[in-house]
């Protein structure tokens, strides 16, 4: 097996054709390979391309669409499925600078989305935080429902990649499904990127989003042509800042702070960051694929996982380790999500 690390650096990320994962005709010796490419890429960047995922480009396309007109109304408009009508559930519309990461405003504005649930579904009777309804817009029409498929359709794949990543980690193809994701917290967003300065007054650097890492398990990231992420490398103690330019018919896929802490570093939850230099808007539809709201997540015994990595936490821009928390991927997420919303943390924490 590919034994490279995040400390070795890396200049590119690699493509990875994952359909004998999302086939159910492949054999044993496919999937194994492909999972052994992606626990490669998990290793050494903890970023990488997934093409031959089987998810309709005909749904993405109408989505992307969609998500253009939404963007494209009034202010007025859009606030009125704002995120402080969602309450308890973490639904809905942000204007542009509604978002902070760091404590510094991004520049962009977006829409949240979570599995639909009822009133009557258990977590929601409950009052559990980011659980219950989604706020959808009037118009465009057909944004509810191409939502819904998009989020069907990537939770699908999402599965199907947790498969291989456990194959790499030498388990059983449902370890994460037996003890994480028999039902996940699936979270979905729409971003708009507006074009603007790259400096603010006071001197510091303005992105559409911030160095970050994500916090759960697995994101699936549509992009549009504008480009403009950029994955952080290390390479003999020197940082250089990659770019990960759209590759057509392709999902940006990256592992979060939850399968680091799984394997002690060994896949490691690499920050990025975003900045819209194309003069345009830029559009993107990140999906979180993460552990259940209850899950106590813990260290995975594999013979794959010895020697695992130095916490990084004196490397990370919050100073932060994923590995010294103590409690349920639940409590993790709220640690995080009211520093992002700070306005709106009295609704949910």
């Amino acid at each position: 097996m590919n034994t490279a690390s995040a400390a070795d650096g890396f200049d590119r990320l690699p493509v990875i054709d994952v359909r004998a994962l999302t086939g159910g005709s492949s054999s044993a010796a496919d999937r194994k390979a492909v999972a052994t490419q992606i626990g490669a890429a998990c290793r050494e960047s903890g970023f990488f391309y997934a093409v031959g995922h089987g998810v309709d480009a005909g749904l993405q396309s109408h989505l992307e669409d969609l998500s253009r007109r939404f963007f494209a109304l009034p202010l007025e408009d859009k606030l009125a499925i704002r995120m402080a009508l969602g309450g308890r559930a973490w639904r809905g519309y942000f204007p542009v600078g509604g978002e902070l990461t760091s404590g510094r405003p991004d520049r962009k504005e977006g829409l949240y989305f979570g599995s639909e649930l009822g009133p009557g579904h258990p977590l929601v009777r409950a009052g559990t935080p980011l659980h219950g309804a989604n706020l959808f817009p009037r118009e465009p029409s057909g944004l509810r429902d191409a939502v819904l498929a998009y989020m069907a359709a990537l939770t699908q794949l999402s599965h199907a990649l947790m498969s291989g990543i456990a194959l790499s980690l030498e388990l059983a193809e449902d370890y994460f499904a037996a003890r994480y994701t028999a039902d996940p917290l699936v979270l979905f967003r729409i971003f708009n990127y507006p074009p603007g300065d790259d400096t603010a007054e006071d001197g510091h650097p303005i992105w559409g989003v911030g160095e970050h890492t994500d916090y759960g398990m697995l994101t699936l990231l549509k992009q549009d042509e504008a480009g403009g992420l950029q994955v952080k490398s290390r390479q003999g103690g020197q940082v250089r800042w990659v770019e990960a330019p759209p590759v057509p018919g392709s999902f940006v896929c990256n592992i979060g702070d939850m399968l680091d802490r799984m394997t002690r570093g060994v896949y490691r939850s690499t920050p990025h960051r975003v900045q819209n230099r194309a003069g345009r808007d830029r559009l993107s539809w990140p999906f979180f694929f993460d552990p259940g709201w209850t899950a106590a997540v813990r260290p995975i015994e594999s013979p794959a996982l010895a020697g695992a990595a130095a916490d990084d936490a004196s490397e990370r821009w919050d100073r932060q380790s994923v590995h010294a928390f103590q409690g349920t991927y639940g409590d993790y997420l709220l640690g995080k999500v009211g520093k992002v919303f700070p306005d709106l943390k009295t609704e949910v924490l």
